[in-house]
């Protein structure tokens, strides 16, 4: 398995990504074509793009929003139990100060890089993109949805 970085950590689902939502996206480009260059049943190719778009709305909307709200609730507490064990202070201090952004970003860093990438995210308010792209030894995580 390669090591992950910053140029490779994103992560497709082929049949959902590379299948499915291409063919929803077809069929629904399909019908607003159809819808103006066949008068004769315009009708019938209205309700084809309405049907279409709403498959496929919902298939990117349900698939994702179960998976991340659970997702980002174990990130906080993976976040929590990390800085609780390096650090030995309970991390209500800086709750309100990293978004869930930074925490995300937070937790490709080595072990020998998050205290102080945590300190200067809550001080500078970095970026999650900038926190990510200042990691030098990256953390690979392969469980993600």
């Amino acid at each position: 398995m390669p090591q992950q970085n910053y140029k490779n950590h994103l992560k497709f689902y082929a049949p959902h990504h590379f299948i499915f939502l291409p063919i929803m996206s077809f069929l629904a480009g399909l019908g607003v074509y159809k819808y103006f260059t066949n008068k004769e049943q315009q009708l019938l190719w209205a309700l084809f793009s309405v049907l279409s778009f709403s498959i496929l709305y919902l298939a990117i909307m349900l698939r994702q929003h179960y998976a991340l709200g659970n997702q980002n609730r174990i990130v906080r507490l993976e976040f929590y139990l990390r800085y609780f064990q390096m650090s030995g202070e309970k991390y209500d201090e800086i709750l309100n100060k990293l978004s869930f952004g930074q925490i995300a970003a937070l937790r490709f860093a080595s072990d020998n890089e998050f205290l102080a990438l945590a300190k200067k995210a809550i001080e500078e308010d970095t970026k999650p993109d900038e926190i990510k792209k200042a990691i030098i030894v990256w953390k690979a995580d392969r469980m993600r949805v």
